[in-house]
Order: structure tokens, then sequence, then C-alpha cells
């Protein structure tokens, strides 16, 4: 599979692979249990993986109101480190951190084993989330985990080259050229390539579909989990309809790849998918660019691309102290403070009136209001894929295929009826 989202922007945003915070107190001990101990001192370990936002300073504050509790955050240098360390240890039946982090995507393999997390839910957190939110976090009639971040997308866009091609450089008015379905989008990058710019549309077919097949309840798997991605005609249309925008549209550079890198830098392509956490890796990739904007926008209205969750295992020792913990981590305040230090934009809805995510804006980006922005993004998600166990093994098996379409391995008919092939050979 492609790399993650975190594994890559972790790559400009985060720091050592391990660390401590409020090194005091002493190691955890004891048998679990299910009122917090406010007089015992103990240790709470947080595994989380590249960078969440917990800064020592957020993590003090914890201590300073739970004197008798220590935080050590355990960072994984790349999520695809955490995920082995969190399904090897949960076989194992220990090992695990009091608290751990879990991407949106591993969710559904970690709902196989809800028995194994404590369930989260209480008076206090109730109504936190979008019922999507919640729902990623729910199995079993458990909400075994609390959201930290989601992923709400824009369209990044280079100013630069619209105006090569005659198009609007304001963001409102681009927001306003772009609004309406996938087609318009293809539509409207048709007529920046009639210009020959020299530079692309959009970056890739698999880039593009990706926040396209987001969009749907129901695109690979029906809730039961069975597969319909071979059979359900939207996902072949979305495979036909990006693959033909693509052959005079998108510039081939496949995600994460060096050269999709470069190309954010000069100017390959024109626009790109962008939720928040897509920023720090734009600005990253391309720090002496001055012409990066972002409209407030999405083809067929509102998608999510990204966002996790908290759990606590049931064989850590302290899991009443551990629930508590996650509780305030995942609170608004602390979802507030995340985001100015990572970027990670807040889940929790009461967060969106808070005037510092309300005036937030990006310097980069040519002072784009990013709080407003993503607050608008966020209300038009209406709906988030249902993820099964085989969800990730289907979406590599259609992004092959997009990709060896895009570098002129097949044609577009024989990659379909080869990932037809390969999605059928998962069982």
């Amino acid at each position: 599979m492609k790399l993650s989202r975190r594994s890559k922007i972790g790559a400009v945003i985060a720091g050592a692979s391990v660390f401590a915070v409020v090194i005091t107190g002493c190691s955890s001990s004891g048998t679990a249990s299910t009122t917090p101990d406010t007089k015992t001192k103990i240790t709470l370990t947080l595994a989380t993986f590249n960078n969440f936002g917990y800064s020592d300073a957020l993590l003090a504050q914890y201590h300073a109101l739970h004197p008798n509790i220590t935080v050590v955050q355990n960072k994984a240098a790349t999520s695809d480190a955490a995920q082995t360390n969190l399904f090897t240890k949960l076989a194992a039946g220990s090992g695990l951190g009091d608290v751990e982090a879990v991407d949106g995507d591993w969710m559904p393999k970690v709902k196989q084993y809800a028995s194994k997390f404590v369930d989260l839910a209480s008076a206090d957190n109730k109504g936190r989330y979008s019922s999507w939110k919640t729902a990623g976090g729910t199995a079993n009639g458990k909400e075994i985990g609390l959201g930290t971040d989601i992923g709400p997308e824009a369209i990044c866009y280079r100013s630069d080259l619209f105006a090569k091609a005659g198009l609007p450089t304001d963001p409102d008015k681009v927001a306003a050229l772009l609004q309406g379905d996938w087609q318009h989008y293809y539509d409207i990058g048709a007529q920046f390539a009639a210009k020959k710019t020299g530079a692309a549309w959009f970056d890739s077919a698999g880039a593009t579909f990706q926040g396209l097949a987001n969009q749907y309840q129901n695109f690979y798997e029906k809730n039961d989990g069975t597969v319909i991605a071979t059979t359900n005609p939207d996902v072949k249309a979305a495979f036909t309809s990006v693959l033909t925008a693509s052959a005079t549209e998108s510039s081939h550079l496949q995600e994460w790849t060096a050269d999709w890198a470069a190309g954010m830098a000069n100017g390959a392509f024109a626009t790109m998918l962008c939720p928040p956490w897509m920023l720090g890796v734009i600005q990253g990739d391309s720090p002496k660019v001055t012409d990066w904007k972002i409209a407030s926008v999405f083809p067929n209205g509102g998608g999510n691309w990204g966002g996790s969750y908290l759990l606590v295992p049931t064989q850590g020792k302290h899991t009443a102290e551990a629930k508590q913990f996650v509780d305030w981590l995942t609170a608004p305040a602390q979802q507030i403070a995340a985001f100015k230090v990572a970027g990670n934009f807040p889940s929790q809805v009461e967060a969106y009136t808070d005037p510092t995510l309300t005036g937030a804006t990006n310097t980069f980006f040519n002072n784009a209001p990013i709080g407003k922005i993503f607050i608008d993004r966020a209300n038009a998600v209406t709906v988030t894929p249902f993820k099964g166990v085989k969800y990730g093994a289907i979406m590599t098996a259609v992004q092959n295929g997009l990709t060896r379409v895009e570098q002129k391995q097949q044609t577009i008919d024989a990659s379909w009826a080869q990932v037809v092939t390969d999605i059928k050979a998962l069982g």
C-alpha cells in the first residue's frame, strides 16, 4: 500500500521517535482498576506515531490536574510501525500502551477485537462528534475509540498556473468556478489543459480517485462486509472516468514519490485534493513557492480523508485512569491545542465555534483562513465509507490498477479486468 498520510507528514513535522513527558513518579503496577485512583503515583503510557500534536506542554497540563499521574508518550516513527506493534502485542495479550493511537484505516481490523478494548462512551463525551466520526470508533455497541482529528477536503491550487490559463485566481472565485460534480472538475481541467501551460490539472488518477471513493457509504463493501467492489457500477464508472480525464489532465505523478514531491515545487500540476494535514506536506515539499492557495470547495460536495482514534486496551493495569485521560485529551480545548502544534484538524464539533480555530490562518497559503475553510469543509461531509477488514486490500488493488494505466502498462479495460481478478482473489 501507499505510505499513509501520517507516515508522510511525519517526515515534515514529527520529532524524535520516542520521548518521555514530565518524567516523575514510578512505573505502572498493580491490577486493572474501574475507578480512577487519585492518590497512588502511576505512569500512563501513550502510544502514538508521527505527530498527533501532543506536546510536552499539553501533557504537562494533565499532570498539573492529576499530580499522581505521569504520562510517557512513546512515539513510533511511522504509522506502519505503530500498526505492526499494535496487532503483535494485541495478539500476545500484553505490552501495549495504556492508551493506543489508531489510524482510521486500521479500525476495521481493530474492531474484530472490540472485546479487548474499554468502552469509552460516557455522558461527558456523548454528542461530541459528527455521527460518522462516532460510527468509525464504534464496534459491537461499544465506543472503543474516541476521535482525534479528521481530514475534511478542500482544493489546493497554484494561482500562478491558474493565471497562465486565464482562470480566476482569487480563492472565492476559484471555489465558485469548481462548484459542481466530478465531471465538472474534469471539464474545467480540460479547459486548463487546452491552454498549454506546461502543467497538468491534477497530480494523479490515484489521488483523485481516493477523494471520490470517500464520498460513498458503500463503495467497496456492504455494511455486513460483503464485497461489492467488482459488481457495484459506481466503482467501475469512477475508475473509467478518472482515467479518461487522466489521459490529458494528470501529471501521472504517484503520491508520496520523490517525483510527486518535486512536482509540487516545480509546478507540475495546478490542483490537488487537500485535507488539512496535507498543508504541512505541501509546504514541506515546496517551501519556496509563494503561489499555493486554498479554495473552500470539493467536487460533489464534501469528503473526508484521514483521521485517527485513541483506544484503551483492557490488558492495561490502569484502565480507569487511561479512560479519564483519553476523555480529556480528545476534548475540544485539547484538540485545538493539538491543531496549533501539528495542524491536525479537530473532530469535536464544539471546537468549530472557538475563536482560536475560527480565526486561524496560514501564512504560506497566502494567509488562507484555514480555520473557516476546514470548518466549512467538515460541515459538508455527509457520509464516510464503510470500511470492512478487506477495505485496505481492495483499495490497493484498485490503486494498482489506476497506476498501471497511468504508466501505460495496460489499457483501462485490461487493467479493470485485472482489478476484478485481484479483488476476487482476496476471498
